[in-house]
């Protein structure tokens, strides 16, 4: 039955992992530009040269040392967060959105001390939750508040929006909600949900929990298609523009809406999930063969922006009714 699914879901057009290493990553995504983007710090500081919005620097941890002055790392701020440089899938964030008397307070509601954070940067600095588990520099960073226009559709912590761009062109989009069952983070292994954007109006079209469909925000119950994402056409426009920052041809790029500064690109990812081809309801094979057949794709950000606006911004076939059910699309092989 599960074979059978795979043979449905390769004939509607969905990218499978094998595909997407082997005839887009591999190509397209040289090794040596790897660090641009695994390297949160390096990233952060390649994007600011090319004018493009991130969320503010507020220190670096590198030596087990500076984790004993975090008085002198926060320089008073009450709210921030705390990550890897190298970490992936949201592992080793530590948010604190307050501060009460000799406490911090994470961004789930939980009271923390200053030991518990010094403890936290050396772990993060030990490695804990870097790629390969090697010695890595925590980055604190602004707390980014999120736009309220999100506020039926996200439980305690900041949604991120997640476009794929191939060679410059954006080709698909998805916003990412935080839940009660993600502890407030945007990701969607974690138990955040995935909804897909009409790529022209920046109009939420469906939701996906897991590899399963959802009409519905879990805990706030509000709807999650008919959504206009703020600020859409500027998001789209930075994310074409991470292609002249990284030289990536196969690229995520993840951005949050902040309430007062707007779009920020909070990180860039060389090898991007496949699960926003279920939140979209289509398959990225057609939409990157599109790219691939222009005649002149070496176009600016703005017309490859319109370009793809044009091209992408109609509704897809829903794959979820001709392949029903649970599947994990990063298991799919394609032949």
């Amino acid at each position: 039955m599960v074979t059978g699914r795979i043979r449905q879901l390769k004939r509607s057009g969905v990218l499978g992992m094998n595909c997407r290493n082997g005839k887009y990553i591999m190509p397209f995504n040289r090794r040596h530009f790897y660090p641009l983007v695994d390297d949160k710090l390096l990233c952060k500081k390649r994007l600011q040269e090319q004018g493009l919005a991130v969320p503010g620097l507020i220190g670096v941890a590198r030596w087990m040392r500076q984790a004993a002055q975090i008085d002198q790392l926060l320089s008073g701020h009450n709210e921030f967060v705390i990550k890897p440089a190298h970490g992936s899938g949201g592992d080793g964030i530590l948010v604190i959105t307050d501060r009460k008397s000799d406490y911090f307070v994470t961004s789930d509601g939980m009271l923390v001390q200053h030991a518990d954070l010094e403890h936290h940067l050396t772990n993060v600095i030990g490695g804990l939750y870097s790629l390969g588990g090697q010695p890595d520099v925590a980055m604190i960073e602004s707390l980014v508040h999120f736009d309220p226009a999100f506020s039926d559709l996200t439980y305690h912590g900041v949604p991120d929006i997640r476009v794929i761009v191939y060679r410059g062109y954006p080709v698909m989009a998805m916003t990412r909600l935080p839940t009660r069952q993600s502890h407030g983070k945007a990701n969607l292994h974690r138990g955040a949900i995935g909804v897909g954007i009409d790529l022209c109006s920046g109009i939420t079209v469906g939701g996906v929990s897991g590899n399963d469909p959802i009409s519905k925000h879990p805990d706030t119950g509000a709807a999650v298609a008919g959504f206009q994402i703020p600020h859409w056409s500027r998001i789209v426009s930075m994310a074409a523009s991470c292609f002249e920052a990284v030289a990536l041809g196969y690229l995520g790029v993840d951005i949050v809406l902040d309430r007062d500064l707007g779009p920020l690109i909070l990180e860039l990812n060389a090898r991007p999930g496949l699960n926003i081809q279920i939140a979209n309801r289509r398959g990225l094979c057609s939409r990157l063969d599109a790219v691939d057949e222009l005649d002149d794709w070496d176009q600016s950000s703005e017309k490859r922006v319109e370009w793809a606006c044009r091209t992408f911004g109609e509704p897809g076939s829903d794959l979820l009714t001709q392949a029903p059910g649970a599947l994990d699309l990063e298991q799919l092989e394609s032949e």
